[in-house]
């Protein structure tokens, strides 16, 4: 999946900005049409940008294991949404990523 936009922004430290995946529209089993509302939120989509990693106590840094353009599913309530323009990404901690596709 390739990103809509180019990002303006970079991640400090050990977080990832991820780009949610594209959620159709639901159905029920029965044919009734479910809101945006009341659709749950997407768990996977793809790493658009990676911060440098986290510094420790005695100030080396840990690299991180995730680079751009990996495909990911993360924790269901993890990050902070973050919009640009029209295309919502989503921030949050490397630690938040449960594994990559």
């Amino acid at each position: 999946m390739a990103t809509k936009a180019k990002i303006s922004f970079k991640p400090l430290g050990n977080r990832v900005v991820i780009e949610p995946s594209d959620t159709e529209e639901q159905m029920s089993s029965g044919g009734i049409y479910i809101p945006d509302t009341a659709k749950e939120k997407p768990q996977d989509g793809t790493i658009v940008a990676v911060g440098p990693g986290k510094i420790t106590d005695d100030g080396k840094r840990i690299p991180m294991e995730l680079k751009v353009g990996d495909s990911v599913v993360y924790s269901k309530y993890a990050g902070t949404e973050y919009k640009v323009g029209e295309i919502e990404y989503l921030v949050l901690r490397e630690d938040d990523i449960l594994f990559v596709k």
